[in-house]
């Protein structure tokens, strides 16, 4: 069975979302709800905020659903 990974880019960065990893603890949405929108789709929006705006945010994920690469970097920031 293949695992469902999603990605949303904004040039800059690339936000990765591993929903079969997602616990749902609605910090993305509740702290940065210009980027992050379960009631539409993409729910992701890469122009809600700046890149390191994003980048905190992103950082605050418990369960690891969420993580991020700079475009122009081939390793995986957590």
């Amino acid at each position: 069975m293949s695992k469902v990974t999603k990605k949303y880019t904004n040039g800059e960065i690339t936000v990765v979302w591993k929903p079969e990893v997602c616990t749902h603890s609605r910090l993305c949405w509740t702290q940065l709800g210009k980027v992050f929108d379960p009631r539409i789709r993409p729910w992701i929006n890469m122009d809600g905020a700046d890149t390191e705006r994003i980048i905190e945010q992103v950082s605050k994920c418990p369960s690891g659903a969420l993580s991020f690469y700079r475009n122009n970097e081939s390793d995986l920031q957590i």
